[in-house]
């Protein structure tokens, strides 16, 4: 496959259920059927682009995919790229915050994505009995999956939180209008708990991103960068016990 077609790609994979929610706003809300098929057709098609980015997977490199062949180096044929810091798909985005629009993929994330593709495109069918406000959980659904997608492929922190925000926003109105006998008060409560969830997440990638400065290298949202430090593998830079062990318990309470 042709390595300047995966960037590409994997965008596509990310913000083609998007598009499908920007064509549902065109239909007229008694047009049930034609949404349905539209939103089948997007999650269809989004797992499909998820199979044609199991075909670019290259399983003898144990790194992030895909390799920037411009940035790493290679040697008798194998990479070379010992902090794997330059893998992955990286476009500048907020300079002064050192952010960037960074996607990538490994033998771990890939699966998920796959599995992502599969479920969306089966819960569109299993939801085809859903008469309420047909239209809005289409919507919904569909930026949800954009959600799940990112949050998979993403390679930066800040990117990372943006898409798993931008998942939970949706998931809340699905529970509270298409949900259970009790819905309003699941809504409520999965609010309440994203809400503290997402404070503290914040304040961890914050505390990642001012302690990844040192030795003349700026703050990072860098994920990659940010494991070689973690695991002593920058030189002149290292995250201290404290920050490591504080970082952890509030990413552990903020995804639970």
């Amino acid at each position: 496959m042709n390595e300047d077609f995966i960037p590409f790609l994997m965008s596509s994979i990310i913000f083609l259920p998007t598009v499908g929610a920007l064509v549902l706003l065109l239909f007229n809300k008694e047009a049930v059927e034609g949404m349905r098929y539209t939103t089948l057709i997007f999650t269809v098609l989004t797992f499909i682009l998820s199979l044609l980015l199991l075909a670019s997977f290259d399983p003898a490199d144990p790194g992030i995919q895909p390799v920037n062949k411009a940035l790493v180096a290679s040697a008798n044929g194998g990479v070379v790229d010992p902090l794997h810091e330059d893998r992955g798909v990286t476009v500048e985005w907020i300079k002064s915050w050192n952010i960037y629009y960074r996607l990538g993929y490994d033998g771990i994330s890939l699966p998920l994505v796959l599995l992502t593709g599969l479920i969306s495109a089966l819960a569109t069918l299993a939801s085809w009995s859903i008469k309420k406000q047909v239209k809005g959980y289409l919507i919904l659904f569909l930026l949800l999956e954009t959600g799940m997608m990112g949050v998979f492929l993403a390679l930066d922190f800040f990117l990372f939180y943006i898409f798993w925000e931008v998942m939970l926003l949706p998931m809340y109105f699905l529970i509270g209008v298409w949900g259970g006998p009790r819905r309003e008060y699941a809504a409520i409560k999965f609010f309440l708990y994203t809400l503290f969830g997402g404070v503290l997440m914040l304040i961890s990638m914050l505390m990642f991103y001012f302690g990844s400065a040192g030795d003349g290298a700026e703050s990072t949202f860098n994920l990659l960068r940010l494991a070689a430090i973690g695991q002593g593998r920058v030189p002149g830079i290292l995250f201290s016990q404290g920050l490591q062990i504080t970082a952890f318990i509030l990413l552990f309470i903020g995804f639970a």
